[in-house]
Parts: structure tokens; C-alpha cells; sequence
């Protein structure tokens, strides 16, 4: 007998949500009937996944124990999959990746260039757990790190090789999460509370997404060791209720804990008890403020309110309250596991670890990358995304979301950390990486974000409601080619008042858009105004010819237009 068939191999189907969007169910049925049908069940496992990131490439899967990867599945190929790479071991070329500039297949993830650069210390368990089963977690060593954070450490020694290790909050501005916690052990007050923030609304952001439904054990066991070290005894997840694979998925997962004594009273018969509750939010943006999420579990209307105090002293129902999102929390249990000297070898001086941007746009490989902390954005777009589509330039990068900035092309040697962003005039927020070509109109674009943020502002504060509506009025009448140099003048001032007068973060940081994109691209909003024309050939009214401007309409013509009205 060929040795190659003693061999038991595993075909892993890739799951989440862009993975289904894509057809993987129907992969996965073909597979199992192709193995059914050759008898194959005893040599061939099937094992169904979360994401494994390469969202351009689904449905994808990957055959294990070494590590074949095959995108833009049908379920035609089930039986070349099955027969010549599960059983014989052997690459189906034609399934395979192949380098655009020499037309050379690479078949193993190590080969590949979208995973060669990246450091999977958070998605690598995506790729092996089945995310419906407990048990694949605990056969990785899930739930390790809380044995011993439980039994061999207290709970300011818990903190402490947090402290240790560097990690800040993976949801915004970097916080250092050590100091976060210690706040909140500290305060007066019981109960004391601690959230998952799941509410992830940027637009093109899906990290935490992915990693709830991929792995929802690592954040509910990195819940249960935070909670350990502030004293709390009782935990939300907040998903946004268009997360519907998530909500599942972490249900589930909050049911096993609960049900095999890892949540409930007297966690591994320890004298610690803690649960957990999932809380579906209406899948408002403001709803990732903190303040305006607790607002939400309470039960009232998500509007944040003024800080102080803040939620350390005074959060959940009045008590101490400690809120991280999915990605902070899923670094718990590597750090308590690994160690924090592992953790702070990873990065740079002071931000550590990795981060998980999901990287799309104009770029040629989309999907979920995650690289240590330092890396530039060259790296990421070109390396890793395989840069911008052929025959055009790279124009910018817009990073952070809607609260972020747009870093022009020249900024694409800047490493990704927390203060080199923000001296750049943006910020890493969640991840949310968008690139941008020379297609692009950055009046335009900051349109855009000025408008989903007008109708994702609360309206609690004037200088919200009032200011984001103006600045996306003042923007319309830009790309309409109806403003002039006082509206110019009004949008930069207004910008300015808005960012500073603002109650909470979305107005506090809805004029970056705007910012950004005025001092790198100045002269595209100039062209706009002044020669009534889009450099890009995308504002519809500017663009019937280069030197042939199209007429401006009217202001009244520009607010039917807004309106609906022909």
C-alpha cells in the first residue's frame, strides 16, 4: 500500500461570514459527499472553520497536516481536492495560488504572500477549532491560561503581567489595559461589571466580527480572567444584531462554558464565580462610544453621556465598569499562557503585540491581515495585499474608520503604532484599513463619511447633530460644484468647532475626514471650487469632459437632488 494514503489528513473549510457569502457550505456538502461516496471517511477529516482571512480568495480550504490552500472553490472540485491532495498528497495546480509576476503556483500558507509576512498569534486558532465545539478549544489548550490564572497567580498578579506584557485596547485610542483594570479593582462600589464590545460599526471593518465567529472561547476566557483580577462577577457581550453568525456562535459558546463549569458559581471549583450575558445591540455606530453602549444594556436609548467620571468609577447601573473590545480581550489568555515576555517581544517599544486590520479597498488581495505592531503600510498593502489593481497608483490610505484620517501615498513607509499614526494626523483605531487609488475623489470621500456619520450621530449635542449635517451639506455642494471659496472657509472653521465642542467621540472625531483630506489634498477641493472640476472623474456634475467643465446646478436643483426628486 502507498505510504501517502496511511496518512490522515484534513480538509478545513473556511466558514464565516464571507466564506458563506461565497458558497463554503456548499463546498463542505461536496466534500463530505465525495469522501462518503470513495469510503474515505477513516483517512480524510472534515473540519468546519471560522475565517481564515483571505476574504478575496473564498471559498477557500486548507488540507492538513501540510498546509495546501485552495481559493475561488466550486463544488466541482470536492473530488480533485479529495482524491489527489487529501489521499495521495499531491497539488491540484489548477486550484492552487499563483505569483502574478512570474505565474509560479505555491500551494502551502507559508508560500503564499498574503500569509508569508503576517504573524497569526490571534486568527492562527481560526484555523484550528470548529467554533461550534468546546472541545476543539480545550484540545488547543483553551482554558489553560485560566487554570492558572485562577490557581497559581492573584489577582493583582493577573494585572500585573498584563502591565507586563504592554497591551493596550485594541478599540480605539491604545489605552494601556493594565491601567484600565487596576482603575477599576480599585474603585468603591459593588457589584462591579466588565463588557465585550462588539458594536463594530466602522465601515469595512469585520476584525472582532471574524473573530467571534471563529474562536468565541478565546474572548469569553480572556472575559473570565479580567474579571478574575477586578472583582467582577458579572460580564456582557454587546454584538451588533447584524453580526447574526456571531451572536450565534458566541451563544453557543457562553452555553458550553457555562454547562462545563468554566462560568456559573465556583469556576473550576475555585471560590471565584462569574457569568456571562449576550446583549444583541440595534446596530447603531454611537452604540461603540462606551458610555452611550452602557446606556444600551441599561435598557434606555444609546446616548452617551458627559465623563467624568468615567466608567471605572461609575459605569454599568452607577457601579465600576470595565469595558475592552473582542480583540483585547482574545490577547488575555496568549499573554497568561505564553507569558508576557513573549508578548512584549512582539512589537515595538510601546505598542506591543499584533493587530488585525481588515485590508480592503482598491487592493488586490482583501481580507483579514495580522502582523506585529511597526510593521508600514508598504507591507501591508503591497506585500501582503499585492498592492493596487493593475495600471493604477496608490493615492491614499484611510485608516481608523470614520474617526481616522487619510494618509496620502508618501505616508506609505510609516510604521503602524499608536503614535506615529496619531502624529500623522490619524489612528489605528479598530483596524479598519482602506486603500485608496488614483480612481478616488477625496472630496468625495470625505463626503461620504460626513454623511453616514450625520445619520449615525444620536443628536444628544448641538455641535453633533447640527455641525455633521452642515459639513456634509457643505461637502455636497462641493462635489455638486454649487460652493465657493467662503464655503471653503466655513467647512475648515466648522470642522474645528465641531472636533472641540463635541459630547463623546463620533463628534469629536467626525471632522477628521475632513481634516486629513484638506492638508494633503487641498488642491482637489480647490479644483472643485474654483475650476468646477473633479480630478478624478467621479462627482457626476463636474465630470462631463477635463476641459469642458459641466455647469454647476443650482443650490434648489442640489437639494431635490439630495431629496430624490428628479
Amino acid at each position: 500500500m502507498d505510504e501517502t494514503v496511511l496518512i490522515r489528513r484534513t480538509i478545513v473549510v473556511t466558514a464565516g461570514t464571507c466564506g458563506r457569502a461565497s458558497g463554503a457550505l456548499e463546498i463542505r456538502d461536496a466534500l463530505r459527499a465525495e469522501i462518503d461516496r470513495l469510503g474515505a471517511g477513516d483517512r480524510v477529516g472534515l473540519l468546519v472553520t471560522g475565517c481564515h482571512g483571505f476574504c478575496e480568495m473564498e471559498p477557500s480550504v486548507v488540507v492538513q497536516p501540510e498546509g495546501i490552500f485552495y481559493g475561488k472553490l466550486k463544488p466541482a472540485d470536492a473530488a480533485a481536492i479529495v482524491k489527489q491532495t487529501a489521499l495521495a498528497g499531491k497539488v491540484v495546480e489548477k486550484l492552487a495560488c499563483k505569483i502574478p509576476t512570474t505565474g509560479r503556483v505555491v500551494a502551502r500558507l507559508e508560500q503564499i504572500p498574503f500569509f508569508k509576512k503576517q504573524m497569526r498569534v490571534l486568527l492562527e486558532n481560526n484555523l484550528r477549532v470548529d467554533p461550534e465545539k468546546i472541545e476543539d478549544y480545550i484540545r488547543i489548550g483553551g482554558y489553560r491560561a485560566l487554570t492558572k490564572g485562577l490557581f497559581d497567580m492573584t489577582s493583582e498578579g493577573v494585572i500585573e503581567e498584563v502591565r507586563r506584557a504592554g497591551l493596550r485596547g485594541r478599540g480605539g485610542a491604545g489605552f494601556p489595559t493594565a491601567v484600565k483594570w487596576g482603575l477599576c479593582r480599585k474603585a468603591a462600589g459593588h457589584p462591579k461589571y466588565i463588557i465585550c464590545n462588539a458594536d463594530e460599526g466602522d465601515p469595512g471593518a469585520y476584525m472582532d466580527r471574524s473573530l467571534l465567529e471563529g474562536n468565541p472561547h478565546a474572548v469569553i476566557e480572556g472575559m473570565i480572567l479580567g474579571a478574575y483580577a477586578m472583582g467582577a462577577n458579572e460580564g456582557f457581550i454587546y454584538v451588533r444584531g447584524e453580526y447574526p453568525l456571531a451572536v450565534e456562535n458566541v451563544g453557543r459558546a457562553i452555553e458550553q462554558a457555562r454547562s462545563c463549569g468554566l462560568l456559573g458559581p465556583a469556576i473550576l471549583g475555585s471560590e471565584f464565580h462569574f457569568d456571562l450575558q449576550l446583549i444583541q445591540g440595534a446596530g447603531a455606530f454611537v452604540s461603540g462610544e462606551e458610555t452611550a453602549l452602557m446606556a444600551s444594556i441599561e435598557g434606555r436609548k444609546a446616548f452617551p453621556r458627559q465623563r467624568p467620571p468615567y466608567p471605572a468609577e461609575s459605569g454599568l447601573w452607577g457601579k465600576p465598569t470595565n469595558i475592552n473590545n473582542v480583540e483585547t480581550w482574545a490577547n488575555v489568555p496568549l499573554i497568561l499562557d505564553r507569558g508576557s515576555a513573549w508578548y512584549a517581544s512582539i512589537g515595538t517599544e510601546k505598542s506591543k503585540g499584533t493587530k488585525i486590520f481588515s485590508l480592503v479597498g482598491r487592493v488586490k488581495n482583501t481580507g483579514l491581515v495580522e502582523v506585529p505592531m511597526g510593521v508600514t503600510l508598504r507591507e501591508i498593502i503591497e506585500d501582503i495585499g499585492g498592492g493596487v489593481p493593475e495600471g493604477r497608483t496608490l493615492k491614499a490610505v484611510q485608516t481608523g474608520g470614520p474617526s481616522g484620517g487619510c494618509l496620502p501615498a508618501a505616508s506609505v513607509d510609516l510604521a503602524l503604532d499608536y503614535e506615529t499614526l496619531a502624529k500623522a494626523g490619524s489612528i489605528m483605531g479598530s483596524g479598519g484599513m482602506i486603500v485608496l487609488d488614483d480612481r478616488t475623489c477625496m472630496v468625495d470621500l470625505a463626503r461620504y463619511y460626513l454623511h453616514f456619520l450625520e445619520e449615525e450621530s444620536c443628536g444628544k449635542c448641538a455641535p453633533c447633530r447640527v455641525g455633521t449635517r452642515l459639513m456634509s451639506e457643505l461637502l455636497g455642494r462641493m462635489t455638486a460644484g454649487t460652493a465657493d471659496e467662503a464655503d471653503l472657509a466655513r467647512l475648515e472653521s466648522l470642522a474645528q468647532t465641531v472636533k472641540t465642542a463635541s459630547l463623546c467621540g463620533l463628534g469629536q472625531t467626525a471632522a477628521n475626514p475632513i481634516l486629513s483630506t484638506l492638508t494633503h489634498f487641498r488642491s482637489e477641493y480647490e479644483a472643485h471650487i474654483r475650476e468646477k472640476r473633479c480630478p478624478a472623474g467621479v462627482c457626476r456634475e463636474l465630470a462631463s469632459s477635463p476641459d469642458q467643465p459641466a455647469r454647476p446646478i443650482g443650490r434648489k436643483a442640489l437639494k431635490n437632488k439630495e431629496r430624490g426628486r428628479s
